[in-house]
């Protein structure tokens, strides 16, 4: 008789080495993670049997203890331009989270969450605006990516680059996080590079300083979004914990150590943080640090009353940051009329439930 599937290992939660114990632990030899490693990640199973070139043991033992853990859809929604697709995905304990497939030219990229909700309550973030439910562990992230690949192959796409920017902060759930990002980067695997994964985050320092320590290859991203700790703080409240000064040395140790570019961003509302000043202070504070900036225009959400900045005055800002030798670039907006912004889809679903 199989076990109950909760019962059951998710293979999607191990590492390769934590694979190799599992089976040393069961009787078999950890040789045989390869196999079961490439039956998940370049065959894309969705069942943990049959695997090539293993025995009936084995074969029989993994069908009875371990699983593959793939989130239901509860919903699929796609632009009208056809360049983006949200997934609101079921997880086992009935958690929503989100996940965006977006098509730029000549690339595919995977929006994924790290955290059923946010705990770091941006006033313009709809995630951040109905807290945080619980962290979701790597098999959890991991299966995000495969349900992205799957739905790419089938149209003969491929997947090219990887954005931790969905629900959560990624450096709220470091260790999930960064063991999700060592099993998609497996070069036995799906053979990410980690300089195609990025990670945004509203400024944990200590995250920050970690991922220096730890000489981490993934593009680091700071939401940043005000030039005082008053401007900063009002808008995102995790600035009251570490202050402008202290997250700037942060990002100033993290760029000199790994001598890596940091992705400041900047969420551009109108009359809040968008006149030419704004963009004069910024440069001021960014002065001599390895970076770009990415303005993005705020996604209006409901509960929150800001409208996105004009286009003259996004134009304006950032003409000013380039006129101050910073590097600038507007983000595209994609999937605005399916609610793509993080945490749109789950709030608009829980409203119509009632509930969560």
């Amino acid at each position: 008789m199989l076990s109950s599937p909760s019962d059951r290992v998710d293979l999607l939660a191990l590492s390769r080495a934590e694979l190799e114990t599992l089976l040393v632990k069961a009787g078999f030899k950890a040789v045989h993670a390869g196999n079961i490693w490439q039956h998940l990640y370049r065959s894309l199973a969705l069942a943990p049997t049959p695997v090539t070139g293993v025995s009936k043991a084995l074969s029989e033992w993994l069908a009875l203890n371990t699983r593959i853990g793939r989130p239901d859809t509860a919903s699929r929604t796609e632009s009208s331009d056809g360049h983006t697709v949200k997934y609101l995905l079921a997880l086992e304990d009935g958690q929503r989270v989100e996940t965006v497939q977006m098509r730029f030219t000549g690339r595919h990229t995977a929006c994924l969450s790290t955290q059923a909700g946010c705990a770091q309550g941006c006033v313009f973030c709809a995630t951040g605006l109905g807290g945080l439910a619980r962290n979701l562990h790597a098999g959890e992230i991991v299966a995000q990516t495969l349900h992205v690949i799957r739905a790419l192959r089938e149209s003969g796409d491929t997947l090219r680059n990887i954005v931790l920017m969905g629900m959560g902060e990624p450096l709220h759930n470091y260790d999930a996080v960064m063991k999700a990002v060592d099993i998609l980067c497996h070069p036995e695997g799906l053979n990410l590079p980690q300089r195609r994964i990025s990670l945004s985050t509203v400024g944990l320092v200590p995250g920050i300083l970690r991922l220096a320590d730890e000489r981490r290859k993934v593009a680091l991203a700071v939401s940043l979004h005000g030039t005082t700790d008053e401007e900063r703080n009002a808008l995102v409240p995790a600035g009251r914990r570490w202050p402008l000064a202290e997250l700037m040395s942060a990002c100033r140790s993290y760029s000199e150590r790994l001598r890596h570019k940091i992705l400041i961003e900047w969420t551009l509302i109108e009359g809040v943080n968008d006149s030419a000043g704004h963009a004069e202070r910024l440069a001021g504070l960014l002065e001599g640090l390895k970076c770009q900036v990415n303005v993005i225009p705020l996604n209006p959400i409901v509960g929150y009353d800001g409208a996105p900045s004009r286009p003259q005055h996004v134009q304006r800002f950032q003409d000013r940051l380039l006129a101050a030798g910073i590097p600038c670039t507007v983000r595209q907006r994609r999937g605005i009329d399916i609610a793509a912004g993080c945490g749109q889809l789950r709030a608009r679903e829980k409203a119509v439930r009632g509930g969560c």
